[in-house]
């Protein structure tokens, strides 16, 4: 009995799992699709961005000859990063429905005992700077904190001499 009950257990995870991978390749499909726009200096620039933040078009508008150059340019970057949030937007409302069925399936921690929760352990990447090359804020940036507190640690790993050699400890042939 036990075993059955185990059998129609994990036949309803597999059925739930090829659902999820089917609404996956659908939300991609779908993704594959977005795009976002914004406009900036009264609609007189126009940026359309595709799902990845990537420009794929730029109108200008009437009026556009009343800006000089550094205001184009940067009424440009403004659209561009406002179409970009609004993309990101989207793909995150696509993305709803994929997030809350994937929080109904159980975690592997469930499914094994004593086995860790790894998803909760994920780091998340830092934001990207839209601050032009060269401002403060992104040498500030890319400095990182004083603390250290984003730097990656590892344990449990070999260590390398600096001519390219590793110290084997135990198996070293100079013993």
């Amino acid at each position: 009995m036990t075993n059955e009950l185990a059998k129609a257990e994990m036949a309803a995870l597999l059925e739930e799992v090829q659902e999820q991978l089917r609404t996956v390749a659908k939300v991609q499909q779908d993704r594959a699709q977005l795009v976002g726009s914004a406009s900036a200096r009264g609609k007189r620039v126009t940026v359309f961005v595709n799902a990845d933040g990537t420009v794929i078009e730029t109108r200008f508008g009437p009026g556009i000859e009343d800006l000089s150059y550094a205001e184009i340019a940067k009424a440009i970057t403004e659209a561009a990063q406002a179409a970009a949030v609004d993309v990101a937007r989207k793909g995150q409302q696509l993305m709803a429905p994929l997030h809350d069925r994937r929080a109904r399936l159980p975690k592997l921690s469930d499914l094994i005992e004593d086995m860790p929760d790894f998803a909760s352990q994920i780091p998340q990447p830092p934001r990207a700077s839209t601050a032009p090359p060269g401002a403060a804020e992104r040498q500030a940036q890319a400095a990182g904190p004083d603390d250290g507190s984003t730097a990656m640690r590892f344990s449990n790993v070999e260590a390398y001499d600096h001519d390219g050699t590793t110290d084997r400890g135990v198996t070293d042939s100079s013993w």
